[in-house]
Formats: structure tokens, sequence, C-alpha cells
């Protein structure tokens, strides 16, 4: 059953992030502006993020819930080696939840630094074709939309080296 659930957890965000995109891509067609795509892409983003997430806690939670008892006739080494298959599938889960983070932080930063080197490098390059002695504080402008995406990249590597 549980593995019914992954495949269900992997599977639904594809097809639900295959699904914005279809309809961004009919909404880009019909004429709509691209702010609109946009915002409606972030909020089909987002409930399909938090429907994930809600999945993966749940069948965690049922797992651990529903753990198999060791027999009475048991042996110490099978009951040792039911406690590290417990612990390990725990620690999977934390680590997929760390990964996950690392990636999110990861690509949110560079679409952050993204759109901010795209609106600052174009002021920077007009306003050096006007005044070239302006070249020094537009550099500033453009390597502070960098810096985003840089930050980005830190925190994700802190939370690799965590999980």
């Amino acid at each position: 059953m549980s593995t019914f659930l992954y495949a269900v957890i992997v599977i639904f965000p594809a097809v639900a992030l295959g699904f914005l995109a279809y309809r961004a891509f009919k909404s880009h067609l019909n004429g709509v502006s691209g702010k609109k795509i946009l915002r409606k892409n972030l909020l089909g983003f987002v409930v399909v993020l938090a429907v994930a997430a809600t999945l993966m806690f749940s069948v965690s939670a049922a797992e651990t819930s529903a753990a198999p008892e060791a027999a009475p006739t048991a042996s110490v080494q099978e009951e040792e080696t039911a406690a590290e298959t417990t612990t390990t599938d725990n620690g999977g889960m934390s680590k997929g939840l760390g990964l996950l983070a690392a990636g999110l932080v990861t690509g949110l930063a560079g679409i952050g630094g993204g759109i901010a080197v795209a609106a600052g490098a174009p002021a920077a390059i007009a306003a050096t074709s006007e005044d070239p002695k302006s070249f020094g504080k537009s550099l500033i402008f453009v390597a502070l939309g960098e810096s985003i995406a840089l930050y980005g990249v830190v925190i994700s590597i802190l939370i690799l080296n965590k999980v």
C-alpha cells in the first residue's frame, strides 16, 4: 500500500505541474497577459506543493503508526534490525525533505536573482551609455541582484550539510 502512495506522491506533482504549464501555454495563445499567467501559475504551484507536502506527511505518519510489532519469539538480532530499519526510514524522510528544501531554496533564489538582474542590467546599460562615469554605480546594482541567487546557493549548501 505504501508503494502506491509513494507513486502517487511522485506522480501527482509532475502531472499537476504539467497541467499548469499546458494551461499557461493555452492562455498565452489566447492573449492573456503574462502577469495574469504568472499569478495563476504561482498560485497553482503553491497549491500543488501544499497537497504534495500533506500527502508526504500523511504517508509518513501512517507508516510510523502502523509499524509492525515484533513476534514474541523473535531473536534480539531481528529486533535490532527492525529498529535500524525504522530509524533508516525516518532518516530517509528527513533527507528527502532536506533535499526538497535545498532545491526550493536554490530555485526560488535563482528566480529572484534573475528577476532582479533582468530589471537592473538594462537600466545599468542605459545609464552607462548616457554617462560613462556611472558604470561603477550601475555595476553595484546588478551585483546586488546576483547576490540574491548566491545567498540561496549558500543556504542550500548549509541545508545539505545538515542532512
